[in-house]
């Protein structure tokens, strides 16, 4: 399909910057071309009804200018591009398992550490407009907040109702891997990937965590896992009769596991200490699971003058008759 025209000699357009000084030439010089009678008396001439070349005794010029701008069009070679390009997509669906539960209102994250995971992680769904993605949430069991989708708006809508609170507490990570397994056991797609994200150990659930990783494992999935908490301990807020204290308390992450889950499947572990360290983390798993793209662009220029070129030549043709019919000056 032809979607643009360009130019092969645009500066021969320079030369309509002659069609002006031809009107005026015409102007100046049309009277002194006309034949002069003298009479002593227009009385014959009175009632008498005005031929038509009166009105179109400028015809002719008319078609020589509209000829001439035609031929600087076709000498300025125009030509349109005909292009075609394949695009193949490797497909990847994504499934973000996050924690929930209490703990994550710790604020050695800013504002806390649910609040910048989820912040983080809408960032990397809208790096990523091509995938389908989809979100569990687990504390001491787990749910499906919004299945494999490709309309993100609604994901990032979801993403913002998330507060701690809203299951029972604890951390099941068993459960939250065994849901985000669920949700991608039957996709098609080439790539399947599983981001799961906790600041806890496995105090919760039905399904223990590494029979959770071998299903997974089983159903081709790659698991990156992600270890949220400062080393050491963290203020958590703790509500009081005398309103919301804040206390110093351990932050323990099962790492030994969270690496376990990610080499049975293939994955990685990152251990995110601070909310820019997280950024840098979905950052490297972007660039780890990068839709590929492969292009085969096909260009072809085509030379469109002949149509101006034509258009020309009918209205010198048009001149030419009318010159020696309706417009002929010698009899």
């Amino acid at each position: 399909m032809f979607d643009h025209l360009k130019f092969a000699n645009p500066e021969v357009f320079y030369l309509l910057l002659l069609i002006p000084a031809a009107i005026v030439w015409y102007w100046l010089k049309g009277s002194d071309t006309r034949a002069k009678l003298q009479i002593s008396d227009y009385s014959a001439f009175l009632g008498k009804s005005q031929s038509m070349k009166i009105y179109f005794h400028h015809l002719q010029f008319v078609l020589k200018v509209l000829a001439f701008a035609l031929l600087i069009v076709a000498l300025a070679r125009p030509q349109s591009t005909l292009s075609r390009q394949s695009v193949s997509v490797e497909g990847i669906d994504i499934v973000l398992a996050m924690d929930i539960s209490g703990s994550m209102l710790a604020e050695d994250f800013k504002p806390n550490r649910l609040e910048a995971a989820k912040e983080v992680a809408q960032d990397f769904i809208k790096g990523r407009p091509g995938d389908r993605i989809g979100l569990v949430v687990f504390s001491g069991e787990s749910f499906t907040q919004c299945p494999l989708t490709t309309d993100h708006p609604v994901l990032l809508n979801l993403f913002d109702e998330l507060k701690s609170g809203m299951i029972e507490d604890g951390t099941a990570i068993g459960d939250g891997l065994a849901t985000a397994v669920n949700r991608l056991k039957e996709s098609q797609a080439i790539s399947k990937v599983i981001i799961l994200l906790t600041d806890g150990e496995n105090n919760r659930g039905f399904i223990d965590p590494q029979s959770a990783a071998e299903i997974a494992k089983v159903f081709g999935l790659r698991v990156y896992t992600i270890g949220v908490g400062t080393i050491g301990t963290a203020p958590y807020p703790v509500p009081t009769p005398f309103g919301i204290q804040y206390q110093q308390m351990e932050v323990r992450i099962d790492e030994p596991l969270m690496k376990q889950i990610a080499e049975m499947t293939n994955g990685k572990y990152f251990r995110a200490t601070n909310k820019q360290k997280l950024k840098e983390i979905y950052s490297e798993i972007d660039k780890l699971e990068k839709s590929k793209v492969d292009v085969t662009e096909f260009r072809r220029k085509k030379e469109e003058y002949k149509p101006y070129a034509l258009a020309a030549l009918i209205l010198l043709m048009l001149d030419f008759v009318l010159g020696i019919t309706v417009f002929r000056k010698f009899p």
